[in-house]
């Protein structure tokens, strides 16, 4: 079929197969929120979990009833019924019926080591279950999807069984068989012979494609098996799921949509999967990779100085696509590789029509290069950047000055083992204030938003979420300059600050400040 433009369906398994991810968690009411956001962004189907394996897929599947998701399915997954049982017999599939889901996907064994060696029961049994537990649900008036489960390995070993398993879920009346590289170890030649064998086969049925990314060919396996033909395909956002993921949406949907032509989502939703994929991250209490394609923070990220010239005179000359299609935004670096180019496109930024000639421009570059020799690193510290550069053209001025503080810290005073004293100055007025923390740098941002509060009520809604420390010349011991970098967060906005001195807690105080500064700016 090639890659004619066509309907491809996205089937979203992150509240199932990516929550089995290590350090994956969401809660009933994460559940809940997640799938009325899909449904806003238009995902046709959402598998939510599995029930009657847990209370919390029970409280979920009841609650999510009186959920109004317009054309989006919400789907409950199961396994087909066990050997010797009837499907009308079947707890595993009276808890599918009762959850309330108008779609229940199951998955059976098309892989003859696992019925050997896992089920432990005969090859025809393993058929019969596979059969008969689709019909049964169809009976029922369920649309019925089967996930051939390791269907590219047993093809490998035994292909005649692997076809026999997804002919036993066609003749049940399937409405979709999936074919899973459960094991993430197919190339994307052996997915689209074992596509292209399928749908010689059975030419009528609907087919979808289920991979993980064991091997990291998770997405190029997902497009070969679209190129070959499947028109439903199953990933989960930030490639989220077992070992090492599944198949990433959103790296999916870009490719599919704006590199090859085929329809998911509505055009204006493009523009949400950046906002989509952190939101994602937050809900699952996950740490955001920023190198991910077309969303992260890295993908449109220009450092060296001739690539940035390129790119201020011709996007196309280093990105493959516009960044905002994918709601991103095209970020330029600044570090001691950085030339006039980098410097001037991240100032006009604050002053349009600031040119590449202007003095200003060589003055905030010539300090960029001295500050970073000293120790201060500027491509994970945007905040200081920023502040940086306002100062050099004049648009910033300190909303508070900080007069004096004092840290110390006595271990027997329990977990919050550490005080802090600070002096800060806001307009005419002076605040003198003390807090307590659990360690001294907690401590310090703790007396620092308690003085500061009053005056500046944005400070509730952003916090500290991240402090990192480097020892940047360890020969000298105790003496050695340490660099200390925060990172801020107010609701979806993040920003990074930096501190360098021989004193830690200097330091801290710096790149707290810069957090504080920006967060006062930004409200």
């Amino acid at each position: 079929m090639g890659n004619v433009a066509r309907r491809i369906v996205i089937y979203d398994t992150t509240l199932r197969d990516g929550a089995q991810g290590e350090g994956i968690h969401f809660s009933v009411k994460d559940k809940l929120l997640y799938v009325q956001r899909m449904a806003e962004l238009g995902i046709p189907y959402v598998e939510a979990g599995w029930p009657g394996a847990n209370p919390s897929d029970e409280e979920f599947f009841a609650r999510a009833q009186h959920l109004a998701l317009g054309k989006t399915k919400l789907t409950a997954f199961g396994s087909t019924c066990r050997i010797g049982e009837a499907p009308e017999e079947s707890e595993i599939l009276s808890h599918l019926l009762q959850s309330g889901a108008s779609v229940i996907t199951i998955f059976g064994k098309a892989w003859d080591l696992h019925v050997n060696d896992v089920l432990r029961g005969s090859l025809d049994e393993n058929l019969r279950m596979i059969k008969e537990s689709v019909a049964y649900l169809m009976s029922q008036g369920r649309e019925v999807i089967f996930d051939a489960e390791h269907y590219f390995d047993g093809r490998k070993e035994n292909p005649d069984y692997a076809l026999a398993c997804v002919e036993a879920a066609y003749a049940g009346g399937a409405s979709a068989v999936v074919l899973c590289d459960t094991n993430g170890g197919a190339l994307p030649e052996e997915v689209r012979q074992g596509v292209e064998t399928v749908r010689q086969e059975f030419p009528g049925l609907t087919l979808g494609i289920h991979v993980h990314n064991d091997g990291g060919l998770a997405v190029a396996n997902t497009l070969s098996a679209v190129d070959a033909g499947v028109t439903q395909v199953q990933g989960t956002w930030n490639g989220f799921g077992e070992r090492c993921g599944n198949a990433n949406l959103s790296t999916l949907i870009p490719w599919l949509q704006l590199k090859l032509g085929h329809r998911l989502l509505p055009e204006e939703s493009l523009a949400e999967i950046t906002f989509l994929s952190r939101y994602v991250a937050e809900l699952a209490n996950a740490k955001y990779d920023e190198k991910q394609p077309f969303v992260g923070r890295s993908a449109f990220a220009h450092k060296a100085g001739m690539h940035v010239d390129a790119i201020l005179k011709n996007r196309r000359t280093f990105e493959h696509i516009e960044p905002s299609r994918v709601g991103n935004e095209r970020r330029i670096l600044i570090s001691d590789q950085a030339g006039k180019a980098n410097v001037w496109a991240k100032m006009r930024k604050y002053a349009p029509d600031i040119r590449k000639e202007d003095p200003l421009v060589e003055e905030a570059m010539l300090q960029i290069k001295d500050m970073e020799n000293k120790g201060f690193l500027f491509e994970t510290a945007d905040g200081s950047l920023e502040l940086l550069l306002l100062r050099t053209l004049g648009f910033f001025a300190a909303p508070f000055q900080m007069i004096d503080y004092h840290v110390w810290s006595d271990p027997l005073r329990g977990e919050l083992d550490s005080v802090a004293v600070v002096k800060v100055r806001v307009g005419e007025e002076h605040v003198h204030i003390a807090a307590e923390g659990n360690g001294p740098v907690n401590a310090l941002d703790q007396a620092l938003r308690q003085a500061l509060r009053p005056f500046f009520p944005a400070l509730e809604s952003s916090e500290l979420i991240d402090y990192k420390v480097r020892v940047l010349d360890g020969s000298r011991g105790t003496q050695a300059v340490v660099r200390v970098i925060v990172e801020t967060r107010r609701d979806t906005e993040t920003w990074g600050t930096i501190g360098v001195s021989t004193n830690i807690l200097k330091a801290s105080a710096q790149a707290l400040l810069d957090g504080l500064y920006l967060a006062i700016r930004r409200a």
